[in-house]
């Protein structure tokens, strides 16, 4: 097991550190739910800085890969993960409506910022609301489970004649 790395994110960002490392998509508990393994692993790039109007901002990277369940077939799939957020860091209050027209989100400054659960957070944002495999590579495709070839109505159609 390794430490969960816990940040200063306003000094992080106002002094431009980084961090780097890799995560085992199974240490994720809230993923848990929406995979169908805990298979993979999520390397990760945690980047502070300052932007062009001096506001506190991380960037993070996330790649790797991950098992979400086919919503098709029920079946793991492999699903690459290549995710760069750009946060705003707001210091006290956040104001719903601040960052309508941003090109980023924005999170409350902390002092203990959980990084783990910070890529948790944008992982669980990037994986889609209802996977499924690509076009002729799902088990229920191959297995005849797609849609039916003739017409259930043509059976009930039949019956009224009799």
């Amino acid at each position: 097991m390794f430490a969960q790395p816990f940040i200063d994110s306003s000094e992080f960002a106002s002094q431009g550190k980084e961090l780097r490392g890799e995560v085992a998509v199974s240490a994720l508990p809230r993923l848990q739910d929406v995979l169908a393994t805990g298979e993979g692993v999520i390397r990760y790039e945690l980047r502070g800085y300052l932007d062009k109007e001096d506001r506190l901002m991380l960037e993070l990277s996330l790649e790797g890969s991950c098992q979400p369940r086919c919503q098709r077939c029920l079946e793991a799939m492999t699903y690459p993960v290549r995710v760069i957020s750009r946060l705003h860091l707001v210091e006290g209050e956040l104001d719903e409506f601040a960052d309508e027209d941003e090109a980023f989100d924005s999170i409350a400054a902390t002092h203990q910022l959980d990084v783990v659960g910070l890529l948790e957070d944008e992982l669980l944002l990037a994986l889609p609301f209802a996977p499924r495999h690509a076009e002729g590579e799902c088990v229920a495709d191959s297995a005849g489970l797609s849609q039916p070839e003739t017409n259930p109505f043509a059976v009930l159609a039949g019956l009224k004649s009799k």
